[in-house]
């Protein structure tokens, strides 16, 4: 049963929805009075004209949309951006350009893909050692290639 989530849209723009079936995000688009021109290696941060209230132990993960980055360089500068349950402002996206040439994001644009993720809260338990496991200290790239 999908999660219920309270949904402000000052936008004209349809709201998210998932494109597919088996979509896991759903998009969202820029809400522009005018173009924007983002140079190479600019970051801005974009509007979509949505606020959501999110149930707690839910997130919101806005991810960059796989297109834009191969096709014109455009991701994001933190990514995924996290909305937590208790934010009430605008969902904004943080975009960076990084390709050679000038790009323009036009109102209504798919910027950007949100993904609805319910988490753990985490509690510590402070000990000495950790259990030894055959990994051990191993990381970035320890696997191996294959």
């Amino acid at each position: 049963m999908p999660v219920q989530i309270q949904i402000i849209n000052h936008s004209p723009h349809a709201l998210p929805a998932y494109q597919t079936g088996g979509s896991s995000g759903m998009d969202l688009r820029a809400w522009l009075p005018e173009p924007i021109a983002l140079q190479p290696m600019e970051r801005k941060l974009i509007p979509t004209g949505l606020y959501i209230a999110l149930p707690e132990a839910y997130e919101a993960q806005i991810r960059p949309r796989s297109g834009l980055a191969i096709k014109r360089g455009l991701s994001m500068v933190n990514t995924p951006g996290t909305i937590d349950s208790d934010y009430r402002g605008e969902i904004m996206v943080a975009m960076i350009n990084l390709s050679n040439e000038v790009q323009i994001i036009n109102d209504g644009e798919r910027i950007a893909q949100m993904i609805i993720a319910k988490y753990e809260k985490a509690e510590w338990e402070q000990v000495n050692e950790l259990d030894v496991t055959t990994r051990g200290e191993g990381g970035f790239g320890h696997s191996g290639l294959h």
